[in-house]
């Protein structure tokens, strides 16, 4: 007779959590224990007693969340114990900091992806595959109609575009996350910046976490600096797209948008919402790369956040593995897909 143990993570109301551990990872809300895998605030929320994350990305977390929270920075690889589990953060390539989290308890490896990106990025530390049975990945552009073009050279695309518009006095604005997107950019144009990019206020704490990383970024002047003429004429600015209806609206000037976001590719509703221009940027992996992913981790198993329901199920089913959307993870309907012997080792 088999003996079932349960899922090692399952799929609650307040996120996914590890009962041998006894901790949960990304909760939803305040729990005693939560294992972090980025400081996106639909990750990181407030509430928790104490917080593991990696190291790199303990300064971010405290940003975002407050200085005064209990947190601990765990290295990347560096394995520690939780209850009757082995965890390790692993490099996720989204932002700086972000980990997939390596759990082990007795013959079972299970990986918790985050958010993830293969692309190369020099804002954060790279996309590790990790080896696993099963692998809870996510699935944000899930579908075969994203496919970035990895040839592309981001830093030089929006340099060109800023220049030709200052040229003609003509600022550009720029729309992307003040957390990770905003980085990255900054760190794609470092080659090419002589001259301060203009940062909307809440940008330039979370870039300074990332400078203090050692992380090389083009030179920034917050929105608000006396060292700016106003109003402005020529300079690229990153902000948020509450800039237009904010206090800082009568300062831009003259100026053409563009967004940076996997969204601004195709047809998709961000792709038609009536920017200048839109910049195919991505801090997730594409179809491409979601399989090539799932592939090396030599995961049997996998659930899929996000879009759970589609293409990536189905596809992962006709390659023959056990693809399961994560409303599957749970302990009652685990036990129905449950396999006698799903041992690494």
């Amino acid at each position: 007779m088999n003996f079932d143990p349960g899922p090692l993570v399952e799929w609650t109301p307040q996120g996914l959590y590890c009962r041998r551990g006894d901790f949960y990872i990304d909760p939803q809300r305040g729990v005693n224990t939560a294992i972090i895998t980025h400081a996106h605030s639909d990750h990181a929320r407030r509430g928790s007693q104490h917080y593991f994350c990696t190291q790199s990305g303990l300064h971010l977390l405290k940003s975002r969340l407050g200085p005064k929270i209990k947190a601990t920075g765990i290295p990347y690889q560096q394995s520690f114990q939780l209850g009757e589990v082995q965890v390790s953060f692993h490099p996720a390539g989204h932002i700086l900091g972000s980990a997939q989290i390596r759990i082990e308890w007795d013959s079972q490896v299970w990986v918790v992806s985050g958010d993830y990106k293969r692309e190369a990025d020099p804002s954060c530390e790279p996309f590790e595959s990790v080896q696993c049975n099963t692998f809870i990945t996510e699935a944000t552009f899930g579908t075969p109609r994203y496919i970035w073009d990895k040839t592309r050279q981001h830093g030089k695309e929006i340099y060109s575009w800023w220049a030709e518009n200052a040229k003609s006095g003509v600022n550009s604005l720029l729309f992307g996350y003040s957390l990770g997107k905003t980085q990255r950019i900054l760190a794609e144009l470092a080659p090419y910046f002589t001259r301060p990019v203009v940062i909307h206020p809440s940008m330039q704490e979370i870039t300074e976490c990332y400078r203090a990383e050692g992380r090389k970024l083009a030179p920034t002047l917050g929105l608000d600096s006396p060292q700016l003429q106003k109003p402005l004429r020529g300079e690229l600015i990153l902000a948020p797209p509450s800039i237009l209806k904010g206090e800082f609206l009568e300062q831009l000037g003259e100026y053409e948008t563009a967004f940076a976001s996997g969204w601004m590719q195709g047809s998709s509703p961000f792709h038609q919402s009536g920017y200048d221009k839109g910049f195919v940027i991505s801090d997730h992996a594409d179809w491409n790369d979601l399989n090539q992913s799932i592939k090396e981790t030599g995961a049997k198993r996998v659930f899929v956040l996000h879009r759970s329901h589609g293409a990536l199920v189905r596809h992962l089913r006709k390659q023959g593995l056990e693809a399961y959307p994560i409303s599957h993870l749970t302990q009652a309907r685990y036990s129905d897909i449950v396999s006698p012997n799903l041992s690494l080792f």
